[in-house]
């Protein structure tokens, strides 16, 4: 029987070397066979039909979920932003989440598709640590997560308050004066805190401590090791980047599919209470992420842009009307609190912003 080399087959199919070794690692080209480092793959072995333009069996797949809450996460807003996914289509070929945040839709994305370059970034330096340390030392953190859970669920409310303060304390100590050598920690830190304090809130003060209460959860599940795992294989060959949305510029090109999910423009006084890093992101910024959406979209990248709709609180006011006025804007409902009085929470309007 007759061979060719991945590179070979890469040549003849038309698709990066990379993507042949993938396949072949998935079982998808038939008699492909590993001799020493290298992949031999029988010379007339069809491509495989693009698994980037089918979705997949969801019985067959391993279908994951953000391990963190997030302020603002978009579960319940999947059903109308996948929507807008373009992949099946098959042009597509790459994904950007440059707010990554708690990455409802980069999982959702990464549960049904097989995309061939993932890129995903954030300014929250302690969140981008959590995603790296997920990937690269999922073994230490499963084993730190279980050692907090089986510590913390035991206790009664006022133990668990100063379980609780000791691990915000030592976050915030690794957070400030820590190094490289402390990062799983931190990491594992980070979703103990997420899974324990209130309402799932990263917020930091003035001087960039965590600072958030310890929530009333009766039995938390700090370590789900399930997910974690199957998240950490997910990500294995996902780009991830701590920084400006605008370092993505250099990823994005006309094969990829871009999704834009900003700190929200406040819609109330009250709303604007939680930081969710030391930076904050006003009207200026919001104007400078819709000229970048411009840009890329000039490139040919396919964009959704999500928003809170400032009609909600003034009808008049038409701020993301005028700046994304070049592209088509959808008014969808969600369930959000719009300030800090809990009799607020109800349906309101979001914004989904896309170039097609």
């Amino acid at each position: 029987m007759e061979l060719m080399s991945a590179k070979e087959a890469a040549a003849k199919w038309g698709i990066s070397q990379r993507r042949v070794a993938i396949l072949c690692s998935e079982n998808r080209i038939a008699n492909a066979e590993m001799i020493g480092n290298m992949w031999l793959i029988p010379m007339n072995a069809k491509k495989p039909v693009d698994a980037r333009s089918t979705r997949y069996n969801k019985n067959d797949e391993k279908s994951i979920k953000p391990f963190l809450k997030w302020a603002g996460g978009k579960g319940q807003l999947i059903k109308e932003i996948e929507k807008y996914y373009p992949f099946e289509k098959g042009k597509i070929t790459k994904y950007a989440e440059p707010f990554v945040g708690g990455g409802a839709v980069l999982f959702d994305i990464l549960s049904k598709y097989d995309i061939e370059e993932v890129y995903i970034s954030d300014i929250n330096a302690e969140l981008i640590n959590t995603y790296v340390i997920v990937r690269e030392h999922i073994d230490e953190l499963v084993k730190l997560l279980i050692k907090y859970q089986n510590e913390y669920v035991p206790l009664d409310k006022d133990n668990r308050k100063n379980y609780y303060i000791e691990k915000r304390n030592r976050f915030n100590d690794i957070k400030v004066n820590g190094n490289e050598t402390g990062n799983i920690e931190k990491a594992a830190l980070m979703i103990f805190l997420n899974k324990t304090c209130f309402n799932g809130l990263y917020r930091v003060n003035r001087k960039g401590l965590f600072n958030v209460p310890m929530g009333a959860y009766k039995n938390p599940l700090i370590c789900d090791e399930k997910n974690l795992r199957a998240v950490s294989e997910k990500l294995q060959n996902v780009k991830i980047v701590c920084g400006d949305y605008k370092k993505s510029d250099d990823f994005i090109d006309e094969n990829t599919f871009v999704y834009f999910d900003p700190p929200y423009r406040p819609l109330t006084e009250t709303a604007s209470f939680t930081a969710y890093t030391e930076n904050l992101f006003d009207d200026e910024k919001q104007i400078e992420l819709a000229n970048f959406v411009k840009r890329i979209s000039d490139k040919g990248a396919m964009v959704v842009v999500s928003n809170s709709d400032p009609k909600n609180a003034n009808e008049e006011d038409d701020f993301f009307d005028k700046i994304y006025a070049i592209h088509k804007i959808k008014r969808v409902e969600a369930t959000r609190m719009i300030n800090c009085n809990s009799d607020s929470r109800g349906k309101i309007k979001e914004l989904l912003i896309s170039n097609f």
